[in-house]
């Protein structure tokens, strides 16, 4: 009788994923191991999130500080979930007020609106940690190699601060970011993705202290009927909303009084997107060399 001594298919790809993980973990080790200390800009997303981790591992409690910065732009949901990360996780967690609505370069939402948002950021956090005279600190962000795909104007404002990033550093994608905050626990490791609010509003049309608290109520709205992924796009007084096509049947059977809702939050039309939820959507149309220009 002939025994076929070798691993599975199967078998072969989960011992192979665990090496890459392994691997990715040692890189992240090795990263932190030249960091003196870490300030991470901090979303409460899963990719800030196991940077702030993995600092706090390394590093110890007080040479690492996580750096949110509150605006009308951050779902209150998401500064929630960070405040709880950082609680579990020992991190001292810092808030700044941006008030990025206040520069009008980000109010009237130009197509390098992010960057503006970033370079505030980045700026009222290296004051902060001037005045605390802490020179010696990194600060870094949850930028990967996902992010090198899509229009990102904010990694030019990065670039520009000299932030670090760990994760694009160690060639770790968010797929290996979900892995990788899978197997040390993480809470958020399937959390989806949650760009700031103002990204739901077409670059060109102001963005708005109202306009925001509609968009966040809305989606807020299907969250706690269980759309966990949702977007509702801002059009003036309509909104477009997006899910995941195998969700959109459910919508449909709620969405009468979802659009009632959304009355109440100032909207008079609402729309139900034929094409579904798609990241990024409203960066459509962008020539290559508005990109090249802008990363």
């Amino acid at each position: 009788m002939n025994v076929d001594s070798r691993p599975s298919r199967q078998t072969a790809s989960v011992s192979e994923q665990s090496l890459e993980l392994r691997a990715a973990a040692e890189r992240l080790d090795q990263w932190f191991a030249e960091c003196p200390k870490a300030a991470v800009a901090f979303s409460g997303g899963v990719d800030s999130s196991l940077v702030a981790y993995w600092a706090r591992r390394q590093l110890g409690s007080t040479r690492v500080s996580a750096w949110i910065g509150d605006s009308p732009s951050l779902k209150r949901d998401d500064l929630d979930t960070a405040r709880r990360f950082c609680a579990q996780q020992d991190i001292v967690l810092r808030e700044l007020a941006t008030d990025e609505l206040g520069n009008p370069a980000y109010a009237r939402n130009p197509v390098d609106r992010c960057f503006h948002c970033k370079s505030t950021l980045y700026s009222r956090l290296a004051e902060a940690l001037s005045r605390e005279g802490d020179e010696e600190v990194w600060i870094c962000s949850g930028a990967n190699l996902d992010d090198r795909g899509d229009y990102r104007p904010g990694m030019e404002a990065a670039a520009r601060a000299k932030i670090r990033h760990p994760l694009l550093e160690c060639g770790i994608g968010k797929t290996m970011i979900r892995a990788l905050a899978r197997a040390e626990g993480l809470h958020v490791w399937d959390k989806p993705a949650s760009p700031c609010l103002s990204s739901r509003i077409p670059y060109g049309q102001p963005v708005t202290r109202e306009k925001l608290a509609q968009i966040e109520a809305a989606e807020n709205w299907l969250n706690a009927r269980g759309f966990e992924v949702c977007r509702v796009r801002h059009f003036g007084v309509s909104a477009r909303v997006e899910v995941p096509v195998p969700r959109r049947a459910d919508l449909t059977h709620i969405f009468a009084e979802f659009s009632q809702a959304c009355a109440q939050f100032g909207f008079e039309n609402v729309d139900l997107d034929p094409e579904g939820f798609v990241s990024g959507k409203l960066n459509r149309g962008f020539s290559r060399a508005v990109t090249d220009v802008s990363e």
